[in-house]
């Protein structure tokens, strides 16, 4: 009987565990460690800042749900790995000590940098855990004027939340405040061509700002915050009375000694979602180092593939399945309208772009069918 043990409770953490439950059965044992019982769907924290979703409708209970399906659970952080002994260190939870695997999946996600931001905490909001959303949503509700700053700071790689918000909170003032007294402004650290990879996506989201009174600031990569205004390395600032930004990442630290990551510390896999440089080691999700955009969906790809290669390999078969490094999102934008992208980022073939009311109703619809199938 072999061990597999998965550390992280995201997408990708979950996603694996399932699918190797379904595709091993009660013949190998599966552990997964996350740091809190608590999944949280973070598409849905844009909603629930603006009020439309309550707390319990982004997240649900991961012990019991993978109790479910046959998966231990542990509640504890990762401190390392040693991979020449096949063990993790786990500290601070309901275990601490060593934890042996035959096999592993790190899925742990990435870290907030924050140190690279002066005065992150202390001065922004940010959509990263439902506790900063509904602190978002009380200055939101404080907010009756003047310029809201909305953004990405460096190595964030992450639009979508940001484009929300600024169409969110368009929409609010509009229906409920006094547009003339407020100025909301988004902020990229690159261009919006190179947040998206596409020029007709940036095209269409740069005519619905415009469309609804948004400005768009780019090549402002915001590394100083104060109280009232944030500020480039070149000097550049811009004042503010509302903000979020969303961090800059790098990879987690409890694989960063093994020499298996690039230099802001993510994964190096190849695309059968192996790490490359270690034995029997998976990676999926917001720590491997690929291209582009993090999204929940490649985290759910990548833990498919991840499994049924890892399958493959206790069953004493090479691992086959390869992973195909696409973009796609549904990005809600104004009066109910949403904008549907795909792309394959590993291709030149261009891009699939979509808009209309449907995708954002399909959107809502997937968010309910992953409630009803993880829960």
């Amino acid at each position: 009987m072999a061990k597999v043990l998965i550390l992280g409770g995201g997408f990708g953490g979950v996603v694996a565990a399932e699918a190797l439950a379904q595709q091993l059965g009660d013949e190998h044992e599966i552990i997964l460690v996350s740091r809190t019982r608590r999944f949280l769907f973070y598409p849905a924290l844009v909603r629930l800042a603006f009020g439309k979703c309550e707390p319990d409708d982004v997240s649900f209970d991961l012990r019991q749900t993978m109790l479910n399906r046959r998966v231990n659970f542990i509640e504890a952080e990762v401190a390392q790995i040693d991979p020449q002994e096949r063990k993790v260190i786990l500290a601070f939870g309901e275990f601490e000590g060593s934890l042996h695997y035959d096999y592993l999946i790190f899925a742990l996600g990435r870290r907030l940098a924050t140190e690279k931001v002066s005065g992150f905490f202390e001065h922004a909001h940010h959509l990263l855990d439902v506790d900063s959303a509904l602190r978002f949503a009380e200055a939101i509700r404080g907010f009756s004027g003047g310029r809201a700053v909305i953004g990405q700071c460096p190595d964030a790689r992450l639009p979508v939340p940001v484009y929300e918000t600024a169409f969110a909170l368009a929409k609010l003032v509009r229906e409920n405040g006094d547009p003339a007294a407020v100025r909301i402004t988004v902020v990229s650290p690159t261009t919006m061509e190179s947040e998206f990879g596409d020029e007709k996506m940036a095209a269409l989201v740069y005519q619905g700002l415009m469309k609804q009174g948004i400005e768009f600031l780019p090549n402002f990569p915001i590394n100083r915050i104060a109280a009232s205004v944030v500020s480039t390395d070149k000097g550049h600032d811009l004042d503010y009375n509302l903000l979020m930004l969303l961090p800059p990442f790098r990879g987690s630290s409890a694989i960063s000694h093994l020499g298996v990551t690039d230099d802001s510390g993510y994964v190096n896999v190849d695309w059968t979602m192996k790490v490359i440089g270690a034995e029997r080691i998976y990676a999926v999700g917001d720590c491997v180092n690929f291209a582009g955009p993090k999204m929940g969906h490649m985290a759910v790809n990548q833990a498919q593939v991840a499994a049924a290669n890892l399958a493959a390999e206790i069953a004493g078969h090479e691992p086959t399945t390869h992973y195909d490094h696409d973009l796609m999102m549904v990005l809600d934008v104004a009066g109910g309208d949403s904008i549907y992208f795909h792309k394959d980022l590993w291709s030149s073939d261009p891009a699939s772009v979509r808009h209309g009311r449907f995708w954002n109703w399909a959107k809502r619809v997937h968010e309910k069918y992953w409630e009803a199938t993880h829960t």
